[in-house]
């Protein structure tokens, strides 16, 4: 395994004292990324109630495999490397929907549940304990090559949830401790901690309610 990875860094930077630096760090690391997705597969066990075991999560989940090429490639693109980090995370990408910057920083047991269509953008900062959502999209407002050196996407803090379709944008927009934020919410200010941001669905009787204007119109 070590030479295949020293052979895929080679590709990269064609100096082979730096590939045998690069490969040395990123395999000291490996206890410790162990460690790190144990406790991502433990969380979603815990919270999954469809999850039986955590050999069921880490064989079968696409949440959990996609978290774990992140944690991978984050060390890698940590050392200096960019081309093999995006590539490893574009691959899980193909595999679960699931679309992780190798850049973002993210904390001890994160939850994705079931993954489809959820991106997490290369600034983003999350903390411990977060759960997130089919369908979540955690970006940038602006895609300006002018701001790709700051901070272009959200901080999310420890313990929150957030929903599926959920669009969180902007690097200033930090959601505090312990919120919530529903389903289909779009945010873009930050909210303080412990709370709950949700999307309003009015109801209306059928026969009363006015189809002048087109449904979509009242979403």
């Amino acid at each position: 395994m070590k030479s295949h990875l020293s052979s895929l860094i080679y590709e990269m930077v064609k100096d082979g004292e730096k590939v045998q630096g690069i490969t040395d760090q990123f395999f000291q690391q490996l206890p410790g990324i162990y460690e790190e997705l144990l406790l991502d597969a433990e969380a979603i066990r815990k919270y999954d109630p469809a999850a039986d075991s955590l050999e069921e999560v880490i064989m079968a989940y696409p949440g959990f495999y996609a978290i774990t090429v992140y944690r991978l490639s984050n060390v890698l693109w940590k050392l200096g490397l960019k081309i093999l980090p995006r590539f490893l995370t574009e691959y899980a990408h193909s595999r679960t929907g699931v679309d992780i910057h190798p850049g973002a920083t993210i904390g001890k047991a994160f939850f994705i549940d079931h993954g489809t269509g959820i991106v997490i953008g290369e600034t983003t900062i999350i903390g411990n304990n977060v759960k997130v959502y089919q369908g979540v999209t955690i970006g940038a407002l602006n895609s300006s090559k002018e701001v790709a050196a700051k901070k272009r996407h959200p901080t999310i803090e420890d313990d929150v949830i957030i929903y599926s379709g959920a669009t969180i944008l902007g690097g200033n927009t930090t959601v505090g401790k312990n919120s919530i934020i529903g389903g289909n919410v779009w945010l873009t200010y930050s909210v303080p901690d412990s709370s709950v941001v949700f999307h309003r669905s009015d109801l209306a009787e059928r026969d009363q309610f006015s189809f002048d204007e087109p449904i979509d119109h009242f979403i």
